[in-house]
């Protein structure tokens, strides 16, 4: 095996690549009653937005300004996402406030600390990871959080009833469920070494860094999402209680059981 790269590449990968993606969408289709072609649609973006996405930062490798530009790329395809996932028919660019909340404070004290360069790929590998970890937990959070307040609405108009204002009431049943969307990256940190090798820990070991120094990146990498992403959820949160993802006059849309709650 090439020594560069971690898997045997070949013809053999790319059978087995569309093998998968088949076996994916069939049990996303048969096992869980969704739409195969999410699952094919998915895969064959990823393998389209990875190539031309290569080829974008081999081109940036000498061009470190630029990379803020495709990072803002990055953000706004983020938002987008995760907006659409919590609010489809509601304020799904509300998604900004939480993904910007998660990221952009870690980020700085990276840059401040000077621990993490202006190098368009640094930026990029970085700041992607962040992004994508906030992205996932605004996703995870808002929709649990919405769930749960029209699961036990019960609960929220009893506590109005005893004098609570309406975010006070929504707040004590969203605040357990909120927190869920961390925990795969805490188990990920936790585990990180037994479980898993985290793919940056094992692309800079294949490149020849030295194991301590891949150890100590992977594990800035680690702590640095754990902090983007708890802050992600507590700003979806904040924003859940006090009906920030609800359009005006469309509250039967996005939210359908919102129109249970006057104050939302």
């Amino acid at each position: 095996m090439d020594n560069s790269t971690l898997l045997v590449l070949g013809p053999n990968a790319w059978v087995l690549l569309a093998v998968l993606l088949v076996l994916a969408a069939v049990l996303w289709r048969t096992a869980l009653g969704r739409p195969p072609l999410q699952m094919l649609v998915a895969g064959v973006r990823a393998l389209l937005q990875l190539a031309a996405v290569a080829l974008v930062i081999a081109w940036l490798a000498d061009r470190g300004a630029w990379a803020f530009a495709f990072v803002a790329l990055m953000f706004v395809v983020g938002v987008w996402t995760s907006g659409h996932r919590v609010a489809p028919e509601g304020r799904w660019w509300v998604a900004a406030i939480p993904l910007a909340a998660g990221v952009i404070p870690v980020a700085a004290l990276m840059f401040a600390a000077g621990v993490l360069p202006f190098s368009a790929l640094a930026i990029i590998a970085v700041m992607g990871q962040q992004i994508g970890g906030a992205m996932s937990t605004v996703t995870l959070s808002g929709r649990r959080i919405r769930d749960e307040l029209v699961l036990r609405r019960g609960e929220v108009e009893a506590a109005v009833a005893l004098g609570f204002q309406w975010p006070a009431a929504r707040l004590m049943v969203g605040r357990g469920v909120a927190g869920e969307a961390v925990l795969p990256s805490v188990d990920q940190t936790r585990t990180a070494g037994l479980v898993t090798l985290p793919g940056a820990f094992v692309g800079m070991i294949l490149g020849g860094a030295a194991p301590l120094d891949a150890g100590l990146i992977q594990l800035l990498v680690l702590i640095s999402l754990l902090v983007v992403n708890a802050t992600a959820a507590t700003a979806t949160l904040w924003l859940s209680c006090r009906g920030a993802w609800v359009a005006a006059g469309r509250l039967n849309g996005a939210f359908p059981a919102c129109r249970r709650f006057p104050g939302l």
